[in-house]
This record gives C-alpha cells, sequence and structure tokens, in this order.
C-alpha cells in the first residue's frame, strides 16, 4: 500500500504509555501527535484531563485505556474508570480483555465484561476497542475473543498492550480482520518501529496502529527497538 504521511498519520494512535511517563513527555507526545496531526494521543486515564487540554484546538483526539495492563479487573471498575476518563475528555476507551477468564473458558464472563464497557461508552457516544493480548492467546482463543467482542458491541479489536510477551503479529492482524470482516475496527500495537511494519500492517487489515515510535515512522528516521509500544 502507498500512503501519503498525512494519510498515514491519520491511522495512528500516537502512544505513550509507560509507566514512568512525566508530564514533560505527555506534553512533547502531544506536540508531536499536533506536529503530524495523528489521529490521536493514547495515554493512561490518569493523563487524560491534562492531554485534552493540549489538544483541545487540535483535531487529534485524547484516547484512555482501562483496566491497563492485565485487565484483571472489576467490571464495575472498567466502567468507572472509563466514564470518568470520557467525561474529562477522552474520545475513545481501549479496554483490555479479561486473559484470565477467556483462557479458562468462561466466554460468558468475558463478553459481559465487554458490553458492559460498551454500553457504557456508548452512552457518552464514544467508541470502544478490545485489547486481545493475542501472545497469550491461541489461533482459535483469538477467533473466539474477537467474536464475543464484536457480539458484546465493541467497535475495534486490538492486538497488544505493549507490556506483555509480544506485540502485533501479521498473521494475527490477519486472522483477526478475517473475522471481524468489515463490521468492526482492527488496531495492530505493539513492536511496530518503521514505516514498512506500519504499512505492512495496514495491508494485513489494520485500520489503527498503536505506536509510541510516531515520529520515526513518519519521518524515516530509525527508531530504537525497546520494549513496550
Amino acid at each position: 500500500m502507498t500512503l501519503t504521511t498525512e494519510q498515514l498519520a491519520k491511522y495512528i494512535d500516537h502512544t505513550n504509555l509507560k509507566a514512568d511517563a512525566t508530564e514533560a513527555s505527555i506534553r512533547q507526545t502531544c506536540e508531536e501527535a499536533k506536529q503530524f496531526n495523528t489521529a490521536s494521543v493514547c495515554v493512561n486515564s490518569y493523563w487524560i484531563p491534562f492531554v485534552a487540554e493540549q489538544l483541545k484546538d487540535s483535531s487529534v483526539n485524547p484516547i484512555a485505556v482501562v483496566g491497563f495492563p492485565l485487565g484483571a479487573m472489576a467490571t464495575e471498575s472498567e466502567i468507572f474508570e472509563a466514564t470518568t476518563a470520557i467525561d474529562q475528555g477522552a474520545e475513545e476507551i481501549d479496554m483490555v480483555l479479561n486473559v484470565g477468564e477467556m483462557k479458562s473458558g468462561n466466554f460468558e464472563v468475558v463478553e459481559e465484561d465487554i458490553k458492559g464497557l460498551a454500553n457504557a461508552v456508548h452512552a457518552k457516544g464514544k467508541l470502544l476497542k478490545v485489547i486481545l493480548e493475542t501472545c497469550l492467546l491461541t489461533k482459535d482463543e483469538i477467533v473466539k475473543a474477537c467474536q464475543l467482542s464484536e457480539k458484546a458491541g465493541a467497535d475495534f479489536v486490538k492486538t497488544s498492550t505493549g507490556f506483555s510477551t509480544a506485540g502485533a503479529k501479521l498473521d494475527d492482524v490477519k486472522l483477526m480482520r478475517e473475522t471481524v470482516g468489515d463490521r468492526l475496527g482492527v488496531k495492530a500495537s505493539g513492536g511496530i518501529h518503521s514505516k514498512e511494519e506500519a504499512l505492512a500492517m495496514i495491508d494485513a487489515g489494520a485500520s489503527r496502529l498503536g505506536v509510541s515510535a510516531t515520529v520515526a515512522i513518519l519521518t524515516g528516521k530509525p527508531a530504537e527497538k525497546k520494549a513496550g509500544y
């Protein structure tokens, strides 16, 4: 696929989810997002009021992750985190699948968890993505998680937190796209460090990319590979 820098930027959720992210680094993330006009800035929910203020005069959306990065949180707590973040300016919510319940085969519990978030987020007119953490799932579990996410009303399925054993893989992105068709978005996240890798994910079916190496991807300058996004 051939995209201009401006077109590729609109696929990108410019991400800063590090535990040691400072106010200065979050501000820099916002400035970079505004410079390149990315789709969004994705941060931990604590930073949403600050990010919303930084982005208020731009077309870049604030996004919050909830139940991050493990997904092992009570649904009620996730809903509170999500709705608070939306009230503070978040336009989209990225929740983490309850991986333990998924691998336990407790699919009804997983579906109800997603449905609770989807209903709360949609009631406020916003979008919900479900982070599957594909590196911890079998291929069959990835398919099932996509199906549960769709049935529960999610708007996107997403590969990874960037904080587990691996990030996005092309085969997993293809499988997710094949499973949800054109009914849901697919977000590839984790381990994308170059323009070539970004375009390959889009060719595989990704409609959004979660990356921290945004400047490197959009300018062609090499990025240092490291853990996380």
